[in-house]
């Protein structure tokens, strides 16, 4: 069975938005709904868990109706971190399937997740026992100490940019959340930061510079940008 859960707990206060980021409407529809769908529609998740800001439960659910969502089983109270969060989602679903099930861990401001990326995370999982979806950095990136000049840059041939979706074996990555608890590994940014904490190697699948992560308002207006945009016929 292969599980999608979706970590929604943030408060969005980069948006500067009176209402978190999650829930912003955009064409009438709030931004978790469209990645709800994304999985929703996709024909390999099995079914769909939300860790969500603590008092937002039942308005997910009520949107979960209003938008057909039937994949929707479990949410879940986020934590501190988004790595609280993400253990949160992680011990709500291991209550109800085995550990041999797979999950795929992927971001709820995250809405135009393709229906193309979800499938080359689950080929990628089932060929390398793992898979994190990312992108060449195609920017020059230097190292600065004090945010205001540098010396040294790193070869960006070398560079990837990792996005969500992260797709695991339940059984591993509940243990590497674990683990990364008693080592007192905390607000690590991704599970596959634990993962390269725990010494476990990362595969890439595919990711898309279309895959945003909206974390200001002015991600939303690329985000509506991307939405009115039809790709032309010429184009390969």
């Amino acid at each position: 069975m292969n599980i999608a859960l979706l970590t929604a707990a943030g408060s969005g206060t980069r948006t500067n938005q009176d209402i978190p980021k999650q829930f912003l409407h955009v064409n009438n529809k709030p931004i978790l709904i469209y990645t709800l769908e994304a999985f929703q529609k996709h024909p390999s998740i099995d079914e769909i868990c939300v860790v969500i800001l603590n008092g937002w439960e039942q308005i997910l659910w009520a949107y979960a109706r209003q938008f057909n969502i039937t994949k929707l089983k479990y949410v879940v109270d986020g934590g501190e971190t988004g790595q609280e969060s993400i253990y949160n989602g992680l011990m709500e679903i291991r209550k109800h399937r085995s550990g041999d099930d797979t999950v795929m861990i992927h971001d709820g401001n995250r809405p135009m997740v393709g229906q193309e990326l979800i499938t080359d995370s689950l080929v990628k999982y089932a060929k390398c026992g793992s898979a994190v979806a990312a992108i060449p950095c195609t920017e020059v990136v230097f190292i600065s100490e004090d945010g205001r000049e540098a010396e040294r840059s790193i070869p960006r041939d070398n560079l990837r940019r990792t996005q969500t979706p992260h797709t695991y074996r339940l059984s591993e990555i509940c243990e590497a959340h674990e683990e990364a608890r008693r080592r007192g590994l905390t607000n690590m940014a991704a599970s596959c930061q634990i993962m390269e904490a725990l010494g476990r190697k990362t595969y890439f699948s595919k990711g898309s510079e279309k895959n945003l992560k909206i974390t200001t308002a002015e991600d939303i207006e690329i985000f509506k940008a991307l939405l009115a945009t039809k790709k032309d016929d010429w184009m390969k």
